[in-house]
């Protein structure tokens, strides 16, 4: 066991209680550290094989369906595949994002026309009118092909909205989530109900799937009227964006697992 830069051994001779207690204080600290990181190692440890049984009782886990991602068309490559310069999603987005979870009633206003979603009804969610425009135009200028989403509400009010926007490159997408959606202790345009966030490190390289870049941020508290928690993700030439909002407090648990699982289907 490697020792802390501040654990002095005893020295030689010295009671071998004092080493006991040494010993003792490092164990502590290993299972404090392995307890707090239990939540984000669980969800990066699911597998698509694994979908149907994840929903617990001890945890909170959601019972969703079998993830699978949708066939390609004859000839594509995947989005990382070393051919795929753009590095393009070629399979139909509308199949990438994520179903709802058993017991969930689907949002019919996050359909659209044939699956795909107008960009007014993605930039409605935003708080403010100004931030709407700037950011609408930005969609434009980067010349945004399409949208698709998703969003359900589960039995204990949880309401989740999964967008996720198509470019014509991964150099298109990269810069707008880097520089135009996110920052590190707040996202750039604030969502409806959600004025104040902080940083949210639980989700993190190690809880999403390969290729997959993340920003996520929870609303301060207290919340208003519904506790908001955010998700921004980068997979070559798509970004998504997940939301859960839940009166009284949105949970870690399924925000994690709904974010680690869209990210494999976009990875």
């Amino acid at each position: 066991m490697c020792a802390t830069p501040y654990a002095v051994p005893p020295p030689v001779g010295k009671d071998r209680r004092v080493l006991r207690a040494v010993l003792r204080w490092a164990a502590a600290v290993v299972v404090f550290a392995v307890a707090g990181g239990g939540t984000a190692y669980g969800v990066a440890q699911m597998k698509r094989s694994d979908v149907p049984g994840l929903a617990t009782a001890s945890d909170g886990r959601w019972e969703y369906p079998e993830i699978t991602r949708p066939p390609l068309p004859s000839g594509s490559p995947g989005p990382f595949a070393g051919g795929n310069r753009a590095n393009a999603h070629f399979a139909d987005l509308r199949a990438l994002v994520l179903p709802a979870p058993k017991g969930a009633e689907a949002d019919a206003s996050l359909r659209g026309t044939d699956g795909w979603l107008p960009a007014k009804s993605f930039l409605a969610q935003y708080a403010d009118a100004d931030d709407r425009k700037e950011l609408g135009q930005k969609l434009t200028d980067d010349g945004l092909r399409h949208i698709a989403a998703r969003g359900w509400t589960t039995p204990d009010g949880t309401h989740t909205r999964i967008y996720l926007l198509q470019f014509d490159s991964a150099v298109v997408a990269d810069e707008l989530f880097s520089t135009d959606l996110t920052s590190f202790d707040t996202p750039v345009y604030a969502l409806d109900g959600a004025p104040d966030t902080v940083y949210d490190g639980a989700v993190n390289q190690g809880t999403l799937a390969d290729n997959v870049s993340a920003s996520a941020y929870t609303e301060e508290k207290p919340s208003g009227a519904e506790d908001v928690r955010q998700a921004y993700l980068k997979a070559g030439d798509t970004l998504a964006l997940v939301v859960q909002s839940r009166k009284g407090a949105a949970k870690k648990v399924p925000f994690l697992q709904t974010v680690a699982l869209q990210s494999q289907l976009l990875g």
